[in-house]
C-alpha cells in the first residue's frame, strides 16, 4: 500500500487558479507596483519556491519584485496533464502571470535544469524579457555532449527511483538530514524543502519533468538563442580556471550576449548557491540584466570572461 505523506507545514505565499481547476502555489516579494521587472524565479529539477528563499529576501532588501512558484504537481501546486515538458512549463508559467495580471516586463532567472525552461519562454515572450540570468543552469546544446547526455539517462532513472522511495515511504526517515535540504534554507522554506523531499506526489511529478529532459531540450534549442540585445548573466560554482566543455556550454549565452556577464561562487556548491551566505552573487547577475536592457544598449560594468 502507498506510504501516507506527512501533514505538509502551512505554506507561504498563495494559491493562484490558472484555470482548468487547477492551482499553482506563488509567493510574491517585495514592493507592490513599480516600474521595475518582476523577477521570475524558476527552480530546477525537484526544485520549487522553496529554493528561492533566500534569493528572495536579498531581492526585496534591494527594493527588487520577485515571483517563485511551484511548478505543476511539485510543492503545494495541482498536478498538470503530461507530458510535463518544457512547453507545458512554460505555458503553466504565462498563464499564471495573466492570472496575477503581471504584463512584464520580465527578468528571467533559472536554475539548473530551469535554463531550458527560461530559454523556451523568453523564446515565445520575446517582447516581455528584458534580461536572463542562468545560476548554474544546463542549455539545451550540453545535450550534444556525450558525458551530459549519459547524465540526464542516469538521472532520469535515479528521480524514478526517487519518486519509488518516497511512495514507499523510504524517503521520510532521511527529510531531516542534509540530503532533506541541501540548500541549507532557515525557518518555514527550511521545513518545505523538508516534507517536500519525502513527499511522493513532489517525487512523482518531479521524475516526470525530468523523464522530458530530453525533449523540453530539443524545444529549447527549436526556439532559438537569446536575442543577443539581452543582458544575459551566468552565475556559476567554482572559479574561473574551471575550464571543461561543460562550463564552455554553460557560459555561452553570456559570451553570445552583447551585455554579457560571467560570475563565480567560490566554495559554493550546485545546492548551496542558492542560500543566504552566497546568494549574493544571484543578486549582482539580477542588477547587471535589470541594469542593461533592450532599449537601454550601455553595458558598463559588462564582463565577459574570455
Amino acid at each position: 500500500m502507498p506510504a501516507q505523506a506527512t501533514a505538509p507545514p502551512r505554506p507561504r505565499g498563495r494559491m493562484a487558479d490558472i484555470g482548468c481547476g487547477r492551482c499553482l502555489h506563488t509567493i510574491l516579494a517585495g514592493p507592490t507596483g513599480g516600474p521595475q521587472p518582476l523577477v521570475v524565479l524558476e527552480a530546477g529539477a525537484f526544485g520549487f519556491s522553496a529554493d528561492w528563499a533566500a534569493v528572495q529576501e536579498k531581492l526585496s532588501r534591494r527594493g527588487l519584485r520577485s515571483l517563485a512558484y511551484d511548478r505543476a504537481g511539485l510543492g503545494f501546486s495541482r498536478p498538470g496533464p503530461e507530458p510535463r515538458d518544457g512547453q507545458a512549463i512554460v505555458h503553466d508559467l504565462e498563464r499564471l502571470l495573466a492570472h496575477l495580471g503581471e504584463p512584464g516586463p520580465f527578468v528571467l532567472c533559472g536554475h539548473s535544469m530551469a535554463g531550458l525552461h527560461v530559454r523556451l519562454f523568453a523564446a515565445g515572450n520575446a517582447g516581455r524579457v528584458v534580461g536572463v540570468v542562468l545560476v548554474d543552469a544546463t542549455t539545451p546544446e550540453a545535450m550534444d555532449s556525450k558525458m551530459i547526455s549519459g547524465f540526464v539517462q542516469h538521472f532520469g532513472r535515479a528521480s524514478r527511483l526517487a519518486a519509488w522511495g518516497a511512495e514507499a515511504g523510504l524517503l521520510a526517515p532521511l527529510s531531516g538530514t542534509g540530503l532533506g535540504d541541501a540548500i541549507g534554507l532557515e525557518g518555514a522554506p527550511g521545513m518545505e524543502k523538508r516534507w517536500a523531499f519525502a513527499h511522493p506526489g513532489h517525487n512523482h511529478w518531479a521524475a516526470r519533468e525530468v523523464q522530458c529532459w530530453t525533449d523540453s531540450a530539443r524545444q529549447a534549442r527549436e526556439a532559438g538563442h537569446f536575442d543577443p540585445r539581452l543582458p544575459v548573466a551566468v552565475i556559476l560554482t567554482g572559479t574561473a580556471a574551471d575550464r571543461t566543455g561543460f562550463r564552455a556550454l554553460q557560459t555561452a549565452p553570456a559570451r553570445a550576449s552583447d551585455h554579457g556577464l560571467v560570475d563565480y561562487v567560490a566554495g559554493a556548491s550546485h545546492a548551496t548557491m542558492l542560500n543566504g551566505v552566497f546568494a549574493d552573487a544571484i543578486i549582482r547577475g539580477v542588477e547587471h540584466a535589470m541594469g542593461v536592457t533592450v532599449e537601454d544598449a550601455g553595458g558598463a560594468g559588462s564582463r565577459v570572461e574570455s
